[in-house]
């Protein structure tokens, strides 16, 4: 018997929603910081050199963020059981994947920096500042990688006053060591590397002074057989490696809409970035409560308490589409202002205006993906997850840019409008199927579990 204060509550909701949104909302603040430090020295190849590198990372480490959300679902399948055990190996297996993809990364660098100059060819001066960038930056991977691990981790705990701490403390001890090392010591592109990787590992740090802090509510032992346990191991592999492919094919979507506005033309490209901010800056409140669903009904699937799982679900959804509303009338009736703060320049400005209809719609239209994500992440769904993003980038996106290409941009956001639906449309298909097959409290590798009762 399941008792009634197991099941989630719209307080619970934005528990875990309202901090997760104000640490999104402080990445942004980091990048505005970079451009106008550098934007203030006198060559411009210096902001270029930033922007370059900061380009290769994020692409680079948003890859990885496999390790955040593989994390999530199962510690909060492991803190809906209570055993503080599990609680204990989810963590230390995730720090030790970080670790081993991190030492990866150094290992390969140069060859990483070939392929990024290849691709990237951002010119002769810019590559030369840039390089001296990389080869500072790349040293943060482990920090990075292990601050995703350990975020993931606190969602999944419920806890998301933690992230937010630790993403603060990265985001303004970054801000502070740029401001003294550029504008105090005089360094240059090499001061703003060097800011990043001392933040990233003051955020470890911190990280890891918390995880003690929440780990003494859980008494418990390390278990050094379970947490080096091949199976266990492999397990965790086939769930990230889903998580990876899904990852880079939601890259792929959002970097194919931006090289075909390339393609016709600065000022379209340059529109579109203006436009993407919209969607970047709605996903910040939406992930907010994406996570929520993925605390709470990862809690509930641990508890086999359906009751609890639904609620969940049901809560997530309806504080989801009323955000969801909300971005789509702030957009209508302030988009064109919101487009006049971002850019000066009136060609930008006025193309911007001609598509921002699509802007208007995406957020009714994306949010039931976002809160799906959630949902799948609650019961490591990772091959679920993988299957839909490829149908949704490849079955549909590309197939419907190809049939609308003959309207330009218009077509090329109207496709991309197709992938969002197709995503959620297509995740809430296999919801359906797999509730049919018996629900989401099956585990992750097909063996059936029960739902407890309410």
């Amino acid at each position: 018997m399941q008792s009634e204060a197991d099941s989630p509550t719209h307080r619970d909701v934005w528990r875990i929603a309202a901090p997760l949104i104000l640490s999104n909302i402080s990445v942004p603040l980091l990048g505005i910081v970079d451009t106008a430090v550098m934007g203030h020295l006198d060559e411009p190849s210096y902001l270029g050199a930033v922007a370059v590198g900061a380009t290769i990372f994020s692409f680079l480490f948003l890859g990885f963020n496999f390790l955040r959300m593989g994390t999530t679902g199962v510690a909060a399948q492991a803190y809906g059981t209570g055993d503080a055990e599990e609680m204990r190996n989810t963590l230390a297996q995730a720090v030790l994947s970080a670790l081993g993809i991190a030492l990866l990364l150094l290992v390969v660098q140069k060859p990483l920096a070939i392929a990024a100059w290849r691709l990237i060819d951002p010119g002769e001066i810019v590559e030369s500042q840039a390089g001296i960038y990389y080869a500072i930056r790349i040293w943060s991977a482990p920090a990075v990688l292990t601050n995703y691990a350990l975020i993931g981790w606190f969602i999944g705990m419920q806890n998301a006053r933690s992230p937010l701490m630790l993403m603060l403390a990265i985001n303004l001890t970054n801000i502070v060591l740029d401001l003294l090392f550029v504008l105090g010591f005089g360094m240059k592109v090499e001061g703003v590397a060097i800011a990043t990787v001392i933040a990233e590992f003051v955020g470890v740090a911190l990280g890891l002074w918390l995880v003690q802090r929440e780990l003494r509510k859980w008494p418990g032992q390390w278990q050094t057989s379970r947490i080096l346990d091949r199976t266990r191991f492999r397990r965790l592999f086939g769930l990230n490696l889903n998580l990876f492919i899904r990852t880079v094919s939601l890259m792929f979507a959002f970097g194919f809409l931006t090289a075909q506005g390339a393609r016709m033309g600065t000022v379209v490209l340059a529109a579109n970035a203006v436009l993407l901010n919209f969607q970047y800056f709605m996903a910040y409140a939406l992930d907010g409560f994406a996570h929520a669903a993925e605390a709470l009904a990862g809690r509930a699937i641990g508890q086999r308490n359906r009751a609890a799982f639904d609620r969940a679900l049901r809560i997530s959804l309806h504080w989801s589409l009323i955000v969801a509303t909300g971005f789509c009338l702030a957009y209508l009736l302030a988009g064109r202002l919101i487009v006049d703060i971002v850019t000066d320049l009136p060609d930008v400005r006025h193309t911007a205006y001609a598509y921002l209809p699509w802007l208007i719609a995406l957020p009714v239209v994306s949010v039931w993906s976002y809160l799906y994500d959630g949902i799948y992440v609650s019961a490591t769904r990772a091959r679920e997850m993988r299957d839909t993003m490829l149908f949704s980038a490849f079955a549909v996106y590309l197939p419907a840019w190809y049939f609308l290409r003959f309207l330009g941009n218009h077509g090329l956001w109207l496709a991309f409008l197709l992938f969002m639906a197709a995503r959620g449309l297509s995740m809430h298909w296999l919801y359906r199927h797999i509730e049919a097959r018996g629900g989401f409290a099956k585990e992750n590798g097909g063996v059936p579990g029960k739902w407890g009762h309410s």
